[in-house]
Protein backbone atom coordinates (compact mmCIF):
# COMPACT_ATOMS: atom_id res chain seq x y z
CA UNK A 1 0.00 0.00 0.00
CA UNK A 2 2.66 2.75 0.86
CA UNK A 3 4.11 1.90 -2.84
CA UNK A 4 1.04 3.21 -4.19
CA UNK A 5 1.18 6.06 -2.11
CA UNK A 6 4.81 7.43 -2.65
CA UNK A 7 4.01 9.20 -6.16
CA UNK A 8 1.25 11.14 -4.43
CA UNK A 9 3.88 12.28 -1.79
CA UNK A 10 6.43 12.82 -4.23
CA UNK A 11 3.96 15.75 -5.84
CA UNK A 12 3.00 16.96 -2.09
CA UNK A 13 6.75 17.56 -0.25
CA UNK A 14 8.51 20.53 -0.83
CA UNK A 15 10.45 21.58 -3.12
CA UNK A 16 13.89 20.00 -3.88
CA UNK A 17 17.09 21.74 -5.32
CA UNK A 18 16.57 19.32 -8.18
CA UNK A 19 13.16 21.13 -8.72
CA UNK A 20 14.34 24.14 -8.71
CA UNK A 21 17.51 23.62 -10.97
CA UNK A 22 14.42 22.04 -13.55
CA UNK A 23 11.89 24.86 -12.60
CA UNK A 24 14.38 27.77 -13.36
CA UNK A 25 15.18 26.46 -16.98
CA UNK A 26 11.43 26.02 -17.89
CA UNK A 27 10.96 29.30 -16.16
CA UNK A 28 13.63 30.82 -18.37
CA UNK A 29 12.56 29.35 -21.44
CA UNK A 30 9.15 29.84 -21.22
CA UNK A 31 9.63 33.56 -21.01
CA UNK A 32 12.22 34.16 -23.69
CA UNK A 33 9.93 31.54 -26.09
CA UNK A 34 6.81 33.70 -25.42
CA UNK A 35 8.28 37.03 -25.81
CA UNK A 36 9.87 36.11 -28.61
CA UNK A 37 6.70 34.65 -30.53
CA UNK A 38 4.41 37.76 -29.32
CA UNK A 39 7.17 40.29 -30.35
CA UNK A 40 6.83 38.17 -33.70
CA UNK A 41 2.93 38.45 -33.76
CA UNK A 42 3.28 41.98 -32.82
CA UNK A 43 5.27 43.29 -35.66
CA UNK A 44 3.29 41.45 -38.31
CA UNK A 45 0.07 42.54 -36.51
CA UNK A 46 1.15 46.14 -36.16
CA UNK A 47 1.82 46.47 -40.31
CA UNK A 48 -1.85 47.28 -40.99
CA UNK A 49 -1.66 50.45 -38.11
CA UNK A 50 1.49 52.17 -39.75
CA UNK A 51 -0.51 53.63 -42.40
CA UNK A 52 -3.11 55.05 -40.56
CA UNK A 53 -0.34 56.64 -37.93
CA UNK A 54 1.99 57.97 -40.61
CA UNK A 55 -1.36 59.37 -42.54
CA UNK A 56 -2.69 61.32 -39.30
CA UNK A 57 0.69 62.38 -38.74
CA UNK A 58 1.01 60.98 -35.18
CA UNK A 59 4.35 60.15 -32.83
CA UNK A 60 5.64 56.52 -32.39
CA UNK A 61 4.38 56.80 -28.90
CA UNK A 62 0.69 56.93 -30.14
CA UNK A 63 1.76 53.50 -32.50
CA UNK A 64 3.07 51.65 -29.56
CA UNK A 65 0.24 52.41 -27.43
CA UNK A 66 -2.22 51.49 -29.99
CA UNK A 67 -0.51 48.12 -30.46
CA UNK A 68 0.49 47.25 -27.06
CA UNK A 69 -3.61 47.77 -25.95
CA UNK A 70 -3.12 43.77 -28.43
CA UNK A 71 -0.21 42.34 -26.66
CA UNK A 72 -2.59 40.73 -23.57
CA UNK A 73 -4.35 38.84 -26.34
CA UNK A 74 -1.25 37.15 -28.06
CA UNK A 75 -0.01 36.02 -24.20
CA UNK A 76 -3.64 34.23 -23.95
CA UNK A 77 -3.08 32.31 -27.05
CA UNK A 78 0.98 32.11 -27.38
CA UNK A 79 1.18 30.78 -23.64
CA UNK A 80 -0.34 27.16 -23.81
CA UNK A 81 1.65 26.45 -26.86
CA UNK A 82 4.93 27.99 -25.66
CA UNK A 83 4.56 26.17 -22.19
CA UNK A 84 4.32 22.97 -24.19
CA UNK A 85 7.23 23.74 -26.27
CA UNK A 86 9.56 24.73 -23.33
CA UNK A 87 8.65 21.37 -21.59
CA UNK A 88 9.64 19.13 -24.54
CA UNK A 89 12.69 20.85 -25.22
CA UNK A 90 14.20 20.74 -21.46
CA UNK A 91 12.72 17.37 -20.72
CA UNK A 92 14.83 16.18 -23.67
CA UNK A 93 17.31 17.69 -23.11
CA UNK A 94 17.57 16.36 -19.75
CA UNK A 95 17.20 13.09 -21.58
CA UNK A 96 19.97 13.43 -23.80
CA UNK A 97 22.49 14.51 -21.45
CA UNK A 98 21.40 11.11 -19.35
CA UNK A 99 20.27 13.34 -16.49
CA UNK A 100 17.19 11.38 -16.38
CA UNK A 101 18.86 8.45 -16.06
CA UNK A 102 20.28 9.78 -13.32
CA UNK A 103 17.41 11.07 -11.52
CA UNK A 104 15.45 7.43 -11.91
CA UNK A 105 18.80 5.89 -10.34
CA UNK A 106 18.71 7.98 -7.15
CA UNK A 107 14.74 6.82 -6.47
CA UNK A 108 12.68 9.05 -8.57
CA UNK A 109 9.90 8.50 -9.74
CA UNK A 110 8.77 9.89 -13.15
CA UNK A 111 5.80 11.80 -11.15
CA UNK A 112 8.38 13.49 -8.83
CA UNK A 113 10.96 14.25 -12.01
CA UNK A 114 7.65 16.12 -13.98
CA UNK A 115 6.82 18.24 -10.56
CA UNK A 116 8.80 21.21 -11.96
CA UNK A 117 7.15 21.53 -15.18
CA UNK A 118 3.40 20.71 -13.63
CA UNK A 119 3.98 23.47 -10.97
CA UNK A 120 4.97 25.88 -14.00
CA UNK A 121 2.01 25.00 -16.12
CA UNK A 122 -0.03 25.16 -12.53
CA UNK A 123 1.76 28.69 -12.85
CA UNK A 124 0.18 29.36 -16.63
CA UNK A 125 -2.86 28.29 -15.95
CA UNK A 126 -3.33 31.14 -13.55
CA UNK A 127 -2.21 34.00 -15.61
CA UNK A 128 -4.44 32.41 -18.40
CA UNK A 129 -7.16 32.80 -16.28
CA UNK A 130 -5.83 36.46 -15.55
CA UNK A 131 -5.63 37.46 -18.98
CA UNK A 132 -9.06 35.67 -20.12
CA UNK A 133 -11.06 36.98 -17.38
CA UNK A 134 -9.66 40.68 -17.08
CA UNK A 135 -6.91 41.26 -19.02
CA UNK A 136 -7.74 40.84 -22.76
CA UNK A 137 -11.49 41.97 -22.49
CA UNK A 138 -10.00 45.28 -21.11
CA UNK A 139 -7.02 45.77 -23.16
CA UNK A 140 -9.66 45.52 -26.46
CA UNK A 141 -11.77 46.78 -25.22
CA UNK A 142 -9.19 50.10 -24.68
CA UNK A 143 -8.35 49.17 -28.23
CA UNK A 144 -11.61 50.07 -30.31
CA UNK A 145 -12.16 52.93 -27.81
CA UNK A 146 -8.19 54.69 -28.64
CA UNK A 147 -8.58 53.42 -32.21
CA UNK A 148 -11.71 55.77 -33.02
CA UNK A 149 -10.49 58.72 -31.30
CA UNK A 150 -7.47 57.96 -33.90
CA UNK A 151 -9.59 57.50 -36.94
CA UNK A 152 -12.71 59.98 -36.16
CA UNK A 153 -11.53 62.82 -33.31
CA UNK A 154 -8.03 62.80 -34.08
CA UNK A 155 -8.43 62.90 -38.17
CA UNK A 156 -10.61 66.38 -37.77
CA UNK A 157 -8.24 68.16 -36.33
CA UNK A 158 -5.20 67.14 -38.33
CA UNK A 159 -6.81 68.41 -41.81
CA UNK A 160 -4.14 69.11 -44.41
CA UNK A 161 -4.94 72.56 -46.92
CA UNK A 162 -5.50 71.53 -50.78
CA UNK A 163 -6.52 67.60 -49.31
CA UNK A 164 -10.01 66.37 -49.46
CA UNK A 165 -9.81 64.54 -45.64
CA UNK A 166 -12.56 61.53 -45.25
CA UNK A 167 -13.76 61.59 -42.11
CA UNK A 168 -15.34 58.37 -40.99
CA UNK A 169 -19.41 58.74 -40.99
CA UNK A 170 -19.97 60.22 -44.29
CA UNK A 171 -18.18 63.33 -43.95
CA UNK A 172 -15.38 65.16 -46.50
CA UNK A 173 -13.57 68.35 -45.85
CA UNK A 174 -11.51 70.37 -47.81
CA UNK A 175 -9.88 73.33 -46.64
CA UNK A 176 -8.03 76.03 -49.08
CA UNK A 177 -5.62 77.25 -46.34
CA UNK A 178 -4.31 77.03 -42.69
CA UNK A 179 -2.84 80.58 -41.20
CA UNK A 180 -0.59 80.98 -38.05
CA UNK A 181 -3.46 81.17 -36.33
CA UNK A 182 -4.87 77.84 -36.84
CA UNK A 183 -7.91 79.82 -38.96
CA UNK A 184 -8.86 77.98 -41.70
CA UNK A 185 -9.94 79.46 -45.45
CA UNK A 186 -12.06 78.20 -48.17
CA UNK A 187 -14.00 75.34 -46.40
CA UNK A 188 -15.72 73.16 -48.08
CA UNK A 189 -18.21 70.01 -46.09
CA UNK A 190 -19.67 67.20 -47.91
CA UNK A 191 -21.93 66.31 -45.37
CA UNK A 192 -24.01 63.05 -46.09
CA UNK A 193 -24.70 61.70 -42.75
CA UNK A 194 -28.46 62.03 -44.02
CA UNK A 195 -29.14 59.03 -46.64
CA UNK A 196 -30.29 60.23 -49.76
CA UNK A 197 -30.53 64.42 -48.82
CA UNK A 198 -26.50 65.16 -48.80
CA UNK A 199 -25.70 68.90 -48.01
CA UNK A 200 -22.86 70.85 -49.24
CA UNK A 201 -21.47 73.57 -46.95
CA UNK A 202 -19.29 76.26 -47.88
CA UNK A 203 -17.45 78.92 -45.26
CA UNK A 204 -14.98 81.69 -45.92
CA UNK A 205 -13.27 80.95 -42.39
CA UNK A 206 -13.77 78.63 -39.64
CA UNK A 207 -12.00 77.23 -36.62
CA UNK A 208 -11.81 73.74 -35.22
CA UNK A 209 -12.87 73.78 -31.26
CA UNK A 210 -13.10 70.65 -29.27
CA UNK A 211 -16.57 69.70 -28.07
CA UNK A 212 -18.13 67.34 -26.11
CA UNK A 213 -18.82 64.84 -28.37
CA UNK A 214 -15.62 65.28 -30.11
CA UNK A 215 -14.25 67.77 -33.24
CA UNK A 216 -15.72 70.38 -34.11
CA UNK A 217 -15.87 72.88 -36.63
CA UNK A 218 -17.16 76.86 -36.58
CA UNK A 219 -18.29 78.00 -39.53
CA UNK A 220 -18.17 81.79 -40.37
CA UNK A 221 -20.24 83.74 -43.67
CA UNK A 222 -20.85 80.58 -45.50
CA UNK A 223 -24.07 78.80 -46.95
CA UNK A 224 -25.54 75.51 -47.09
CA UNK A 225 -26.89 73.87 -49.98
CA UNK A 226 -29.10 71.18 -49.84
CA UNK A 227 -31.61 69.55 -52.51
CA UNK A 228 -34.91 69.11 -51.24
CA UNK A 229 -35.94 65.31 -52.17
CA UNK A 230 -39.71 65.52 -52.98
CA UNK A 231 -39.25 68.83 -54.86
CA UNK A 232 -35.65 68.45 -56.69
CA UNK A 233 -35.21 72.14 -56.00
CA UNK A 234 -32.09 73.36 -54.75
CA UNK A 235 -32.29 74.93 -51.12
CA UNK A 236 -29.34 77.60 -49.91
CA UNK A 237 -29.30 78.88 -46.57
CA UNK A 238 -26.65 81.66 -45.52
CA UNK A 239 -25.60 82.09 -42.59
CA UNK A 240 -22.90 84.31 -40.19
CA UNK A 241 -22.02 81.70 -37.95
CA UNK A 242 -23.25 78.04 -37.87
CA UNK A 243 -21.29 75.31 -35.37
CA UNK A 244 -20.41 71.47 -37.18
CA UNK A 245 -20.14 68.64 -35.31
CA UNK A 246 -17.54 66.35 -37.54
CA UNK A 247 -17.83 63.47 -35.34
CA UNK A 248 -21.50 63.02 -34.40
CA UNK A 249 -22.08 60.59 -37.15
CA UNK A 250 -19.60 58.13 -35.63
CA UNK A 251 -20.17 58.50 -32.07
CA UNK A 252 -22.82 56.49 -31.24
CA UNK A 253 -20.93 53.54 -32.42
CA UNK A 254 -19.11 53.26 -28.95
CA UNK A 255 -22.81 53.04 -27.27
CA UNK A 256 -23.26 49.65 -29.33
CA UNK A 257 -22.87 46.53 -28.10
CA UNK A 258 -19.10 45.41 -27.47
CA UNK A 259 -18.18 42.67 -29.53
CA UNK A 260 -17.43 39.51 -28.03
CA UNK A 261 -13.78 39.40 -27.71
CA UNK A 262 -14.24 42.91 -25.63
CA UNK A 263 -17.23 41.72 -23.23
CA UNK A 264 -16.51 40.89 -19.34
CA UNK A 265 -17.09 37.59 -18.23
CA UNK A 266 -20.38 39.29 -16.56
CA UNK A 267 -21.95 40.32 -19.40
CA UNK A 268 -20.78 37.14 -21.27
CA UNK A 269 -23.05 35.12 -19.03
CA UNK A 270 -26.27 37.89 -18.84
CA UNK A 271 -25.96 39.85 -22.20
CA UNK A 272 -28.50 42.88 -22.47
CA UNK A 273 -31.44 41.82 -24.13
CA UNK A 274 -31.74 45.26 -25.89
CA UNK A 275 -28.87 45.00 -27.73
CA UNK A 276 -28.07 41.03 -28.11
CA UNK A 277 -30.37 39.06 -30.17
CA UNK A 278 -31.01 35.74 -29.49
CA UNK A 279 -29.14 34.05 -31.70
CA UNK A 280 -26.48 35.91 -30.58
CA UNK A 281 -26.79 35.30 -26.91
CA UNK A 282 -25.57 31.79 -27.79
CA UNK A 283 -22.18 32.48 -29.08
CA UNK A 284 -21.83 34.50 -25.84
CA UNK A 285 -22.49 31.91 -23.50
CA UNK A 286 -20.13 29.49 -25.42
CA UNK A 287 -16.92 32.56 -25.54
CA UNK A 288 -18.01 32.79 -21.55
CA UNK A 289 -17.33 29.21 -20.97
CA UNK A 290 -14.14 29.05 -23.85
CA UNK A 291 -12.63 31.41 -21.28
CA UNK A 292 -13.03 29.58 -18.83
CA UNK A 293 -12.09 26.45 -20.24
CA UNK A 294 -9.39 27.18 -22.24
CA UNK A 295 -6.26 27.84 -19.24
CA UNK A 296 -6.88 23.46 -18.96
CA UNK A 297 -5.17 23.17 -22.49
CA UNK A 298 -1.89 24.82 -20.11
CA UNK A 299 -1.84 21.51 -18.43
CA UNK A 300 -2.94 19.46 -21.11
CA UNK A 301 -0.53 20.28 -23.30
CA UNK A 302 2.48 20.16 -20.60
CA UNK A 303 1.61 16.68 -19.54
CA UNK A 304 1.60 15.52 -23.71
CA UNK A 305 5.04 16.88 -23.71
CA UNK A 306 6.12 14.78 -20.27
CA UNK A 307 4.86 11.83 -21.28
CA UNK A 308 6.35 12.26 -25.00
CA UNK A 309 10.36 12.57 -23.31
CA UNK A 310 9.55 10.23 -19.92
CA UNK A 311 7.44 7.15 -21.49
CA UNK A 312 9.35 6.73 -24.29
CA UNK A 313 13.01 4.55 -24.30
CA UNK A 314 16.22 6.57 -24.13
CA UNK A 315 17.92 6.99 -27.59
CA UNK A 316 20.82 8.94 -27.75
CA UNK A 317 19.77 10.08 -31.70
CA UNK A 318 16.66 8.48 -32.07
CA UNK A 319 13.57 9.38 -30.00
CA UNK A 320 11.89 11.90 -32.55
CA UNK A 321 8.60 9.65 -33.03
CA UNK A 322 7.78 10.22 -29.85
CA UNK A 323 8.11 14.20 -30.34
CA UNK A 324 6.19 14.11 -33.73
CA UNK A 325 3.56 12.14 -31.84
CA UNK A 326 3.19 14.64 -28.96
CA UNK A 327 3.11 17.65 -31.63
CA UNK A 328 0.99 16.14 -34.15
CA UNK A 329 -1.17 15.43 -30.74
CA UNK A 330 -1.06 19.42 -29.98
CA UNK A 331 -1.54 20.18 -33.22
CA UNK A 332 -4.81 18.12 -33.62
CA UNK A 333 -6.10 19.38 -30.15
CA UNK A 334 -5.69 23.26 -31.27
CA UNK A 335 -7.74 22.30 -34.90
CA UNK A 336 -10.27 20.10 -32.35
CA UNK A 337 -10.99 22.74 -30.28
CA UNK A 338 -11.65 25.42 -32.94
CA UNK A 339 -14.18 23.37 -34.30
CA UNK A 340 -15.29 22.61 -30.78
CA UNK A 341 -16.29 25.99 -29.66
CA UNK A 342 -17.51 27.10 -33.43
CA UNK A 343 -20.30 23.81 -33.34
CA UNK A 344 -20.66 25.48 -29.28
CA UNK A 345 -21.25 28.95 -30.47
CA UNK A 346 -24.13 27.32 -32.86
CA UNK A 347 -25.60 24.73 -30.26
CA UNK A 348 -24.92 25.55 -26.77
CA UNK A 349 -25.69 21.88 -25.46
CA UNK A 350 -21.94 21.02 -26.89
CA UNK A 351 -20.16 23.55 -24.69
CA UNK A 352 -19.02 20.31 -22.23
CA UNK A 353 -16.79 19.41 -25.34
CA UNK A 354 -15.13 22.59 -24.94
CA UNK A 355 -14.22 21.06 -21.06
CA UNK A 356 -13.47 17.83 -22.81
CA UNK A 357 -11.13 18.95 -25.05
CA UNK A 358 -9.42 21.08 -22.79
CA UNK A 359 -9.02 19.17 -19.92
CA UNK A 360 -9.89 15.80 -20.82
CA UNK A 361 -5.95 15.15 -22.00
CA UNK A 362 -4.78 16.56 -18.90
CA UNK A 363 -6.76 13.94 -16.59
CA UNK A 364 -5.34 10.91 -18.97
CA UNK A 365 -1.94 12.06 -18.83
CA UNK A 366 -1.80 12.42 -15.09
CA UNK A 367 -3.38 8.84 -14.71
CA UNK A 368 -0.99 7.69 -17.09
CA UNK A 369 2.32 9.59 -15.40
CA UNK A 370 0.70 8.10 -11.86
CA UNK A 371 0.35 4.34 -13.21
CA UNK A 372 3.76 4.78 -15.10
CA UNK A 373 5.24 5.48 -11.31
CA UNK A 374 3.40 3.21 -9.30
CA UNK A 375 4.50 0.20 -11.96
CA UNK A 376 7.78 1.05 -11.52
CA UNK A 377 7.79 0.75 -7.94
CA UNK A 378 5.91 -2.51 -7.95
CA UNK A 379 7.63 -4.21 -10.34
CA UNK A 380 10.48 -6.37 -7.76
CA UNK A 381 13.94 -5.61 -8.59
Amino acid sequence: MAAFKRPAMYLARRPSRLDRYIFGQLAIGLVAATLGLVALIWLTQSLRFIQLIIQRGLSPFVFIHLTGLLLPSFFAVILPITCFIVTLFVYTRLSSDRELTVMRASGLSDAAIARPALALAGVTMILCWVLNIWLVPTSLSSFRKFEFEIRNKVAAFLLEPGVFTPIPGHITVYIQRRDANDVLHGILIEDSRQKGVPATILARTGRLVAGPAGPEVLLRDGSREQVDAKTGRLNILSFKRNLIDLAQSSTTKLTAAPKTSEATIWQLFHPNPAQIPPATRKKWHAEAWRRLATPFAVLSYTLIALLAVLRSPFRRHGGTIALAGATFGITFLVALGIGVDSLAARQNGLIPLIFVVSAGPAIAGAVLLLRAGRRARIVPA
